[in-house]
């Protein structure tokens, strides 16, 4: 009976240990890769840089006052469109008391001037009446009266526009209507009435009283990194996505690039500018951001893989070729235009050849860590 069980035992243990065997060897044999394969097709490619930014009025003119005052009226608010004389606000003076009181002394100034003038005049023409002066001495008072006279009224005038805004001669000054120097849209008014305005001068930049703009002809303006900049030049096109509007692209062409970079954020970038062609019933509004898409070579329907599916040895690029069941060999090929993400085929392959996927290309459509270009030397 002590046999029967010692057999038992070691049988079990035997079987137990075979089992354990068995279960190792199979989960230790590999299975075999089965690798997928692509086709060539024929694609267009299309090599494009990014440039963020903004669309705004090419023209933007800031109306400013023509005297100091206060905004006592304002005629028109924000989308209102204008035409040049178009009155947009009205102005009421605040006399400053330093230029009435350099004002009223030049009008006492010239009143003496001509009334000594006069009494010269005077007392001449009787002498001339006498014989005693010639007519040509006359002649020289009558004009030195005439002059003063003439500052006189100058300096009456501008003590009263000093103190009105306005000359007799002038009758209603315009000086005191605010007035669009530009034809367009008001697209800003930075000042409510009641404001205090000044005008322009050598010393202040004069208060802004409305903004207008010709919304008709909009540019984007945006920058480009130092290292794409070399790639563009004037006349480029562009594919302008504005994030406001959806499913709307805005062609643009490339008119300008700055000569000069400048310090964003770490990163040296150059301005651009680029005229938009307008689309019929699309409203665009100042300052909407967008990004441009600047095309930099384009080439239609050619042979076309993507560029995960090709391999480099040293930099040579070649792709792996099916020739039988998941059997492949190498094939160089050569490549042209890429656009990140599909790459042209000059030669080396045809639509009929089926293409190893590498195991780190990534399923199709996608960009796969295979597409990573020649090996940096």
């Amino acid at each position: 009976m002590k046999r029967v069980l010692s057999y038992l035992l070691a049988a079990v243990v035997v079987l137990i240990i075979g089992g354990a065997f068995f279960y190792l060897y199979k989960k230790s044999k590999a299975k075999p890769v089965v690798f997928q394969t692509e086709t060539a097709e024929m694609a267009d490619i299309t090599k494009k840089t990014v440039a963020t930014g903004s669309i705004v009025p090419r023209r933007e003119v800031e109306v400013k006052p023509k005297v100091t005052g206060v905004l006592t009226e304002l005629y028109v608010d924000p989308g209102a469109k204008v035409k040049v004389g178009d009155p947009l606000g009205k102005i009421s003076i605040i006399p400053d008391a330093m230029q009435i009181n350099q004002a009223e002394s030049g009008v006492r100034t010239a009143q003496i001037a001509f009334d000594n003038a006069k009494r010269e005049l005077q007392r001449n023409e009787e002498l001339y009446k006498k014989g005693v002066v010639p007519d040509a001495e006359l002649q020289k008072y009558r004009t030195e009266f005439a002059l003063r006279q003439q500052e006189l009224t100058t300096a009456g005038s501008n003590l009263q526009l000093v103190k009105e805004g306005a000359t007799r001669s002038q009758g209603k000054s315009s000086t005191l209507i605010v007035t669009a120097t530009s034809t367009g849209m008001v697209i800003d008014v930075p000042v409510k009435v009641g404001f205090s305005v000044i005008q322009a001068n050598n010393f202040n930049p004069g208060t802004t009283v409305a903004t207008v703009a010709d919304m008709d002809d909009m540019i984007f303006e945006g920058r480009v990194d130092e290292a794409e900049v070399a790639k563009i030049k004037e006349g480029m096109k562009l594919a302008i996505k504005v994030g406001a509007i959806e499913k709307e692209m805005l062609d643009g062409k490339l008119e300008y690039i700055s000569p000069k970079g400048k310090t964003i954020d770490g990163a040296i970038q150059f301005e651009i500018k680029a005229a938009v062609t307008p689309k019929p019933g699309l409203q665009i509004r100042a300052n909407y951001s967008a990004n441009a898409d600047i095309v930099l070579d384009e080439k239609k329907q050619v042979l076309a893989i993507r560029e995960a599916l090709v391999q480099y040895n040293g930099d040579k690029p070649f792709v792996e070729v099916e020739t039988a069941p998941q059997t492949f060999v190498k094939k160089d090929i050569q490549l042209g235009l890429s656009d990140g993400i599909k790459v042209e085929v000059v030669s080396g392959v045809t639509k009929a050849d089926k293409i190893k996927v590498p195991e780190t290309a990534g399923p199709p459509g996608m960009m796969g860590p295979g597409g990573k270009g020649p090996p940096k030397k």
